[in-house]
């Protein structure tokens, strides 16, 4: 006599609660040996199906014990429960529940995609059970493309995929016709020759007529378990095989061969719904290529005022008359004078100093008019901003001081005052008075001045005493010897001028000061319109976390039958979080690309709007689409995993 594989003792089922507890089983005792075909036969509402279903670990019992060979099952964690099913059970469903997205021979494999089995063997396996089964010319087909008989003949093929040491059929013929009812059962019977031990529930006696053991249940009863002598026992369990046992993947493979299969049905899924999946990943999008976008116009505009800082040196010191930046009263204070600049130029930290006067007239030559910014300089002063003559020269130091006629003009003037003559050595009119240009500079721009803008550089007497009769000068710009701390020739200065004033009424402003300053601006900014970008993804998250939980539900009938056939609660997780990231990261990558679409548009269309994107701001980027993936994906992973084998397939 064979061994006794499955074993239920006083086995209990209810369901509900308190007084609405309605109890469906009620204490089954059976045993069932190795190598049986065994018949469930029952009336609709009797428990047969209920029975069926904690028989292959589908469900379990409120109360008795349930032993799979000397496993107890009652305790069981649902990954212990998902190892039973997919080690020893085969499932053949009356409705066939195969994926219709995949073919045949991927629908066979399922159950060793979770046994982690080697892809090439599982491979050749599928193939050889359809051929099997007479499919051999219909292993690329999908279901939809397959007639009933055929699709529960690859249903009998998923089953025997692990082994199928226990073939668990729920009424395998009742949505086929006569003919091909017959022909599944006839497999069945062949299979039970096999060695495989078949269990099968059915209301049909004409069924039921093939098995050799009959087992008729009724109201949550067994009222009758008998021996069919018709059916001779033809069970030959030394000749059972298990593929079960068959070559296993190491921990990475297997890790990788999991990763690939929940990326393809994330693919799969996201093609299938390609408006939803667009819809889904357009907050993804606009929050990324903002936050990119954003930091790219900040990063630009810091890059752009230090570059201008930059080119005037980076140890500069610029006096300024008033108590701070933006002193209403400023105008108030005239006590910057050449005598001061005499005094800073003796000191042991100063390489370089000139007085500035500004102003704004009318420059004329000719019958050319044009309005310009004429500063009153002296000749340190090109070496303060490292300034570089192109034609001509530059004043001197005695010229400086003696109040000459003279200047020097940039690019942009020549273009306007000499469009089609050499200046050097001719006349213009600044404000009313002649002025020899002595010098062109370099077309080079120049910091806090317009590219466009005209300007003429005179000596700061010149300006001073010939043209606005002026006793005072406007600032003084100081560049500091190499080596000295901008800091400490700060209080050098301020000390001298105090002691000179008789009390502090300037400011100073330094390139480091600036740069400081305008790294902390931007900064803020940065953070402040990356904050609104940021709700901007979180909304997208709240999308994508919506559009996956209405997926979980749409596929909750194929959420359980991966379960039955094996899949554990963190294979259906890792799918769904798979394809919750892999949506967010395309968005984040479409996000990035629109970013630099823009970027290269700007570059074109406004060249003044300055985009600098750095590679780390777009890492980030992805990594953070990524992050709000699992972030958002993780609840309705969770749902999926957590969802009970029988609710999800008796979903349609």
């Amino acid at each position: 006599m064979s061994e006794v594989i499955l074993s239920l003792k006083g086995i209990k089922k209810s369901y509900g609660s308190d007084s609405a507890r309605v109890e469906v089983l009620h204490g089954i005792d059976l045993d069932i040996r190795r190598g049986e075909l065994v018949a469930i036969i029952g009336p609709s509402g009797s428990g047969k199906s209920t029975l069926m279903n904690i028989i292959g670990c589908l469900d379990t019992p409120s109360e008795g014990s349930y032993f799979v060979g000397d496993k107890n099952t009652f305790n069981m964690q649902p990954d212990e429960l998902a190892s039973l099913r997919r080690g020893f059970f085969g499932f053949i469903f009356q409705r066939y529940h195969l994926l219709g997205h995949l073919s045949a021979t991927e629908n066979v494999q399922v159950p060793s995609v979770y046994a982690l089995t080697d892809k090439a063997q599982r491979e050749s396996r599928s193939v050889e059970l359809l051929s099997m089964l007479g499919l051999e010319n219909k292993t690329q087909s999908k279901p939809s493309e397959l007639s009933g008989g055929q699709q529960q003949r690859v249903s009998i093929a998923r089953a025997l995929m692990n082994g199928g040491q226990i073939i668990l059929a729920d009424e395998p013929t009742g949505a086929l016709d006569s003919k091909s009812g017959s022909e599944v059962m006839r497999i069945l019977s062949d299979l039970n020759k096999k060695g495989h031990t078949i269990i099968m529930v059915t209301h049909d006696p004409r069924i039921a007529a093939h098995a050799h053991r009959v087992i008729t249940i009724a109201d949550g009863k067994i009222e009758s378990d008998r021996i069919n002598e018709d059916v001779p026992d033809y069970c030959d369990c030394d000749n059972h095989e298990s593929f079960e046992s068959s070559k296993k993947l190491n921990i990475i493979s297997a890790f990788v061969e999991s990763f690939k299969e929940a990326f393809t049905m994330a693919i799969r899924a996201m093609v299938a719904n390609r408006m939803r999946t667009l819809l889904t990943m357009l907050g993804i999008i606009i929050g990324i290529m903002s936050v990119v976008c954003v930091v790219a116009l900040a990063r630009g505009a810091s890059d752009k005022v230090i570059e201008n800082i930059s080119s005037m040196g980076t140890n500069t010191i610029t006096i300024m008359p008033g108590a701070k930046m933006g002193d209403m009263r400023s105008g108030r204070f005239r006590t910057l004078n050449v005598k001061d600049l005499k005094a800073l130029k003796g000191q042991p930290y100063v390489d370089s100093a000139s007085p500035t006067v500004q102003n704004s007239g009318l420059v004329q030559k000719g019958n050319i008019d044009a309005t310009a910014t004429v500063m009153g300089v002296s000749d340190e002063y090109f070496r303060v901003y490292g300034m570089q003559i192109a034609k001509g020269r530059f004043f001197n130091s005695y010229e400086s001081v003696m109040a000459p006629q003279i200047g020097v003009i940039d690019n942009m003037t020549k273009k306007t005052l000499f469009p089609f003559e050499e200046p050097i050595g001719k006349r213009i009119f600044v404000m009313g008075k002649p002025i020899t240009v002595v010098g062109v500079l370099t077309d080079k721009e120049i910091a806090f001045t317009r590219r466009d803008s005209l300007n003429i550089y005179v000596p700061y007497t010149t300006l001073m005493n010939r043209i606005i009769k002026q006793n005072y000068i406007s600032s003084i710009i100081v560049r500091t010897k190499d080596g000295f701390s901008p800091a400490v020739a700060e209080a050098s200065i301020t000390s001298l001028l105090k002691n000179r004033h008789g009390r502090k009424d300037f400011f100073m402003m330094s390139s480091d000061t600036i740069m400081k300053s305008i790294s902390e601006t931007t900064g803020t900014f940065t953070v402040l319109i990356s904050a609104i970008a940021v709700i901007s993804l979180l909304v997208g998250g709240i999308g994508v976390m919506n559009i996956m939980l209405v997926s979980v539900t749409e596929r909750t009938r194929e959420i359980g039958i991966r379960m039955a056939v094996g899949a554990r609660e963190r294979d259906i997780m890792s799918q769904f979080l798979i394809e919750s990231v892999t949506v967010c990261i395309v968005g984040g990558l479409l996000g990035v690309s629109l970013s630099l679409l823009t970027g290269l548009v700007l570059f074109y269309l406004a060249p003044a709007i300055p985009l600098s994107f750095s590679i780390g701001s777009i890492i980030v980027a992805v990594v953070t689409s990524m992050a709000i993936g699992v972030a958002f994906g993780y609840a309705p992973a969770r749902k999926a995993a957590r969802l009970n084998p029988i609710d999800a397939l008796a979903r349609e």
